[in-house]
């Protein structure tokens, strides 16, 4: 019986949790394959893509720094992750050529629908950041037909470039990150600011009881965008613990055929995470 291999590649790789969540969806579906992590030199990504797939691998991850050139490499490339101009999927096809696709976005909405049971569909969104991680669920989230994105950045002039990109896709605007002054169903913390533990300058005046927040980051504790968010009053608060396990199924579903469970995923990564600290 033959084994397929797959893999994620990049830079740091080594705090990677898409092997476990992998080896989790091919255990629970019964694929015979297996997931690696690869560490990647910053110079050396396309030849470490080659050498993968002249090997006999069939589907890789990308992660930071290579989304990029993920996008640059690949023979060919779908829609979303055209206008997202980043790959973090790669799909061997049949005739040998690289497919590249980008699972972000769907990761994020399917997290939003199925894991928290929410709507975006007639909903306000603020959507905070106008980087890589924003362009990726930009095309999804208006797919599902909020009634307004508002794009906010620190550097105004790149939130106003995004949402003019997007604005055939639905309602998308842009605003000062100060501008913003009434209440949101949805805000989405596109930054890596809590990585910093840092919070974007937003107006409390966003928040009222209703808002629900989702920072695409996580963490063993509340990451300090939700803890500010709630501290506002917000109604819920979102990590993007989910959301990394929702793109995964993804690209397994792309590569196996099978759409992988995931909720049991998540809470066992959560599980794992408040035990060992992160």
């Amino acid at each position: 019986m033959s084994i397929d291999h797959y893999a994620v590649m990049g830079n740091p790789i080594k705090h990677s949790k898409s092997p476990a969540i992998h080896r989790a969806f091919a255990e629970m579906t019964d694929q015979h394959m297996t997931y690696t992590s690869i560490l990647v030199p910053e110079d050396g990504f396309t030849e470490a893509v080659r050498q993968f797939f002249a090997a006999g691998g069939k589907g890789l991850n990308i992660t930071v720094p290579f989304k990029l050139q993920a996008f640059e490499l690949a023979d060919s490339c779908t829609e979303r992750a055209q206008r997202a101009r980043a790959v973090n999927t790669l799909i061997l096809q049949a005739n040998g050529a690289l497919l590249g696709d980008n699972t972000d976005g769907v990761g994020m909405v399917r997290d939003i629908l199925h894991n928290h049971d929410g709507r975006i569909a007639g909903k306000k969104l603020l959507v905070v950041g106008a980087g890589g991680a924003v362009r990726g669920i930009l095309a999804p989230l208006l797919a599902e037909n909020p009634a307004q994105v508002v794009l906010t950045n620190r550097t105004f002039d790149k939130a106003a470039q995004l949402a003019q990109e997007f604005q055939t896709l639905g309602s998308i605007s842009a605003q000062r990150l100060d501008e913003p002054r009434q209440p949101f169903n949805w805000i989405i913390n596109g930054t890596a600011a809590s990585l910093q533990g840092a919070v974007p300058e937003l107006a409390p005046a966003v928040i009222d009881e209703h808002t629900c927040v989702y920072d695409m980051m996580y963490g063993k504790d509340l990451t300090p965008f939700n803890a500010w968010a709630l501290q506002q009053g917000a109604h819920k608060a979102f990590d993007g613990l989910g959301m990394l396990v929702e793109q995964a199924a993804e690209s397994f579903r792309l590569w196996r055929g099978v759409m992988p469970p995931t909720a049991n995923v998540i809470s066992q990564l959560r599980a794992a995470m408040a035990s060992t600290g992160g």
